[in-house]
């Protein structure tokens, strides 16, 4: 048996309907909600502050007990003891006090001085310019012939082509001498030391003269090297 609808029992053709009007009542409970507004009343007083008092915090102040140093320990006692000694020795010779006092006719030995201090200042004095100055055995050009065959080049300075010109400053004692020889100006170590054993190997010079009496002369000498 089939079952029959009543066309008025039927709810389908009225949807539309109750949508739309579903749709109206919300728009306008919104649009109601949007335009609503409320009063705001005015308000008497603000009310009273009431000052509470805030009580200072005291904040104690404590102080690191000082620490005593130890007192020192007493100074020890000295015992002071006296040897008595029986002196019965007798004294044979008395203290005999002569009279110092002088007269007219009082001789008085003087011993001469001796000028000793001064004349070895004088033996020690070197001078650089004197009356006659010292000269080497055979003159100038004989110095320079012997420091040419006596000069060996170091191997170090040829290898790394080191050359130049080394001032040697030396004494003539009075015996014609050579001492005290250093380098015035030098150029290398090598050079140096190849110089300053030339100077040292020389013969004796004939000794500088001032006022006839031979004296030490400080004399300086130039030694080339060069590489050929």
């Amino acid at each position: 048996m089939e079952l029959k609808k009543s066309p008025k029992a039927d709810l389908e053709n009225k949807r539309n309907i109750f949508v739309q009007i579903g749709l109206v009542i919300s728009l306008g409970l919104t649009l109601l909600a949007f335009e609503w507004t409320t009063r705001v009343e005015q308000a008497s007083s603000l009310g009273t502050v009431v000052q509470q008092e805030v009580e200072d915090e005291i904040i104690p102040i404590t102080r690191q007990e000082e620490v005593k140093p130890p007192p020192p320990p007493p100074p020890p006692k000295v015992v002071e003891m006296l040897n008595i000694v029986d002196n019965d020795v007798e004294i044979e010779d008395e203290l005999e006090i002569e009279d110092t006092e002088a007269d007219d006719n009082t001789v008085i030995d003087v011993a001469p001085v001796i000028q000793q201090e001064a004349e070895e200042e004088e033996e020690s004095e070197v001078f650089f310019i004197v009356e006659n100055m010292p000269e080497f055995p055979g003159g100038e050009l004989a110095l320079r012939k012997f420091i040419a065959n006596a000069i060996k080049y170091p191997v170090i300075a040829q290898e790394n082509g080191i050359q130049g010109k080394v001032y040697v400053n030396f004494v003539v004692d009075k015996d014609g001498s050579v001492t005290q020889a250093r380098i015035a100006r030098g150029v290398d170590s090598s050079l140096d030391k190849e110089a300053l054993r030339v100077v040292n190997s020389l013969p004796k010079w004939k000794p500088g003269m001032q006022r006839g009496k031979p004296v030490r002369v400080s004399y300086t000498v130039p030694i080339s090297f060069v590489l050929q």
